[in-house]
């Protein structure tokens, strides 16, 4: 009977090593094999990165890499448009991803927000204090937003047009180029990417 016993302990053990080794291929390596196939098919530029040129400025030169796409970049010159404000350390450092975590009743975050709204009017004395995008004062949750509603990017037209001796109107003709439309025309707002869009501004 002992023997017995013992042969079943270890068939038992057995049993839960090959069940463990199976669930360890399955979800170690199968599980990320299909995550990365999806990736493949259904994802922009193919899983990658995608990453944003600058215009060469001659036929000898390469296109440069100017950043991310989907990590914003600080904008202050009044040439570019900016995108919003980021509490993700100095100048969009995603190693230090992160919400602010501040609420409406913190009075310091209060004070940045105002900061910020003081600052956006300066530059654009042409709007009043509630004609401000809330995007514009506030982070995003992963505090590297890198897009702008087509709202804040209109607000901004007269402000680049000015610094850049153009029309107004050739500026919007290049906002509404850059605009990303909802997928399938209903999940998500329409925006732009900030850095494509001044990208565009230059090589005009």
């Amino acid at each position: 009977m002992k023997i017995v016993y013992i042969k079943s302990i270890i068939n038992g053990l057995i049993k839960s090593f090959r069940l463990t080794i199976a669930f360890c291929l399955l979800l170690g390596i199968g599980y990320v094999l299909v995550l990365w196939t999806f990736s493949r098919i259904a994802s922009p530029n193919s899983g990658k990165a995608e990453v944003v040129y600058s215009k060469a400025e001659n036929k000898d030169q390469s296109h440069k890499i100017v950043g991310a796409a989907n990590i914003g970049q600080e904008f202050h010159s009044n040439k570019y448009f900016w995108g919003r404000p980021s509490s993700a350390g100095s100048g969009y450092d995603a190693s230090s991803s992160a919400g602010s975590n501040a609420g409406p009743s913190n009075i310091e975050y209060l004070k940045k927000v105002e900061q910020r709204r003081e600052l956006f009017i300066k530059a654009h004395p042409y709007i009043k204090h509630n004609d401000v995008p809330a995007e514009m004062v506030t982070a995003s949750g992963s505090g590297l937003d890198p897009d702008i509603s087509l709202q804040s990017a209109y607000l901004q037209i007269r402000r680049v047009a000015k610094a850049r001796g153009m029309s107004e109107k050739s500026v919007k003709q290049i906002v509404d180029k850059c605009v990303q439309h909802p997928l399938l025309g209903i999940f998500g707002p329409e925006k732009l990417n900030v850095l494509k869009l001044n990208i565009m501004l230059d090589n005009k």
